[in-house]
């Protein structure tokens, strides 16, 4: 998805010092579309980059007025919650922060709490934010959810994967992961089965690493985004034409499409594009075979979820297409 802004995610919120949000949630996650689903979680992992005091009016306006917020030795969380969801974002890459360069470089792998073995960066991100993220997931009676966005995606990955496969009750409902790394090896990928949904953007080059000579696999159902931010499906040649296009695109806009097309704010635009095009409000269809292979939720777990949702006065805040101002 081509845009003319510049700069990492933080950087270009910090610009613009506004966050438009487009979600607006009156019941339980499970009651969205796909799509829809996959932008309101993806509007959380950009809210992850900012304060709590920005941060949690801008989740109570899209509907999850309730949060907590962890953060130790620079690893950070966000969880949110609603009378419905409960949500834990992971904080992506701060590219000033040394913390987060040091977890990203560091490639070598460690034997995972599961089985196989996870970058060893990543995985002590999650180490230093887990024993309060444990004490949370004990107390939580509601669906849960995991959400990410480069780094972040990575931490939300091990953090659901500890999750299902631990003594904690609450089990992950899906993992949605936005220019996430590569984490585990195949072993791990292979054991630690999630219902995950991993976006990838063009040319963002966070998904390429680390490499998989160096052992390393993706996991999740990949949902590729082509240079004109539309979703196709596409074998190793197509992406590779698609990943040409797309750099000379960006060069003609003195644009470096291998970091800009990670910001979290391209994912956004190009998803949501997607929901008003499977509303009818875009004159291109969505591909048939894209719709086909979207993974649903099995009926049974979507049972009593009401048709139509009461209004919810406590939380007036909740505007659609909203523009939520950040304070000075």
């Amino acid at each position: 998805m081509m845009s003319n802004l510049k700069g990492t995610t933080a950087e270009r919120l910090a610009q613009h010092r506004e966050l438009r949000l487009f979600s607006q949630i009156q019941g339980p996650l499970k009651s969205l579309t796909f799509f829809r689903r996959s932008l309101l979680l993806a509007e959380l992992s950009l809210i992850a980059y900012l304060s709590p005091e920005e941060g949690a009016p801008a989740a109570a306006r899209i509907g999850f007025p309730g949060h907590m917020y962890f953060e130790q030795k620079g690893a950070q969380a966000y969880w949110f919650d609603n009378r419905w969801d409960a949500v834990i974002i992971c904080r992506g890459t701060e590219p000033c922060d040394w913390n987060d360069i040091r977890a990203n470089v560091n490639l070598w792998m460690e034997v995972a709490e599961t089985v196989g073995k996870v970058h060893r960066g990543f995985k002590r991100e999650m180490d230093r934010l887990w024993p309060r993220l444990e004490k949370a997931l004990l107390r939580n009676r509601k669906p849960l959810w995991f959400a990410g966005h480069s780094l972040g995606g990575a931490m939300a990955t091990i953090c659901a994967g500890r999750c299902k496969l631990s003594y904690i009750k609450s089990n992950p409902e899906e993992l949605y992961t936005y220019g996430s790394p590569r984490v585990g090896n195949q072993r791990y990928v292979q054991f630690t089965r999630l219902r995950h949904h991993r976006w990838v953007n063009n040319n963002d080059v966070v998904p390429t690493v680390p490499p998989t000579w160096l052992g390393y696999r993706h996991c999740g159902h990949e949902w590729y985004l082509n240079f004109q931010g539309q979703l196709r499906k596409l074998n190793w040649s197509g992406r590779l034409l698609d990943n040409w296009r797309g750099l000379w695109e960006s060069l003609q806009i003195r644009r470096f499409d291998f970091v800009a097309d990670h910001s979290m704010l391209d994912y956004i635009a190009a998803i949501e594009a997607l929901c008003r095009a499977e509303e009818g409000q875009l004159s291109e269809p969505l591909p048939a075979e894209m719709v086909e292979s979207i993974l649903p939720i099995p009926k049974n777990e979507t049972s009593g979820i009401p048709l139509s949702v009461p209004s919810l006065d406590e939380y007036s805040g909740i505007i659609h297409d909203e523009v939520f101002r950040r304070s000075a």
